[in-house]
């Protein structure tokens, strides 16, 4: 008994080394069991926590899903974008697609205080975010992945890289494809995390171009369906409103599912960097067209995209820090 005992406590120590070796890595050094030891309740917790703010409001769950997309793409997947303002932090908050736009902050800090309860300085903010948003796409419908941990917090931020890197709703395809690829991304995972609209809402300021002014001649975009517009310019005029929401999908809108795609072959996207993925390029249209005749395969998809981004630059390791707090640095307390 005693040799199987020591042999349980040895597993205890070496399984975070065994689960790695086993897996090689798939995830750039991340893995599903990080906490499962150091803080064994880490995803319940945050799933918890989760689930009641969606049932509070249910477009907290597409709000979460943005704030890790956010995240990621600026300097990776380090929790970068949850900084404030300090004597040395320049927060991404204040950036063009952040600014009067980014939300779900409230529930990251109420997450990781009841985390900082659980297991003192050992869930990172990023690892909250990544998590935070596979609980949100499964409460409202989606798909479920395991999602690899192990990434550590930043101890800067970017907002350079926040307004220059975020593909905007007004960008060109190519553009778009462009910022993706620089992240390691490629054409599948556009149009598989463009399909992240199918939850959410849009501001006034973000697709009035097409509704007005497309292209620099007076016209409503020519892709988009007439009545839809018309309906649209009712909450969206040529000036004010700018903060007026508008759902992404407007058929399901609580509801993660593929109307965002069926809705794309009707003319019926919301911003014009939903739409040109139907109209821009056969290959993003060929893609457009197979998630919109087979839910299961956006799902399927939807979910390995959703890896690839947490993927992307990860700190591990003794890199960064395990913040105790998600808007500052541990040297700011």
């Amino acid at each position: 008994m005693a040799t199987s005992m020591g042999c349980l406590v040895l597993l205890c120590l070496v399984s975070p080394l065994l689960a790695s070796a086993v897996h090689g890595h798939p995830w750039g050094g991340l893995f599903p069991q990080f906490y499962d030891h150091s803080c064994p309740k880490a995803k319940e917790i945050v799933q918890s926590i989760v689930a009641q703010a969606v049932a509070k409001e249910t477009r907290m769950a597409a709000s979460l899903v943005r704030l890790h997309f956010h995240d990621c793409f600026v300097k990776g997947c380090d929790a970068s974008v949850l900084l404030d303002n300090s004597s040395s932090i320049v927060s991404e908050k204040g950036s063009n697609p952040n600014r009067n736009s980014l939300r779900g902050f409230e529930v990251v800090d109420q997450i990781k205080a009841a985390l900082e309860a659980a297991c003192p300085g050992t869930v990172s903010c990023a690892d909250i975010l990544a998590l935070a948003a596979r609980d949100s796409t499964v409460l409202v419908g989606g798909p479920y992945w395991d999602v690899p941990l192990g990434r550590r917090d930043s101890l800067g931020a970017s907002i350079q890289g926040s307004n220059n890197d975020i593909p905007a709703p007004n960008n060109t395809l190519p553009t778009i494809i462009t910022k993706f690829k620089r992240q390691g991304l490629n054409v599948v995972d556009v149009v598989a995390l463009s399909g992240g609209h199918t939850i959410g809402m849009s501001r006034c300021t973000s697709f009035r171009q097409r509704l007005y002014n497309q292209t620099g001649n007076g016209m409503a975009d020519s892709t988009l369906d007439v009545s839809y517009a018309a309906q649209l310019r009712q909450g969206c005029p040529r000036s004010g409103g700018d903060n007026n929401l508008f759902p992404l999908d407007f058929v399901t809108p609580a509801k993660f599912d593929n109307f965002y795609y069926k809705n794309l072959l009707a003319g019926k996207g919301l911003l014009s960097s939903d739409e040109v993925l139907l109209t821009k390029s056969a290959e993003t249209a060929a893609l457009v067209k197979a998630y919109a005749a087979d839910v299961n395969l956006f799902f399927q998809h939807f979910a390995q995209s959703m890896v690839n981004m947490g993927n992307i630059s990860p700190l591990t390791g003794s890199q960064g820090e395990i913040r105790k707090n998600c808007r500052r640095l541990n040297s700011d307390h």
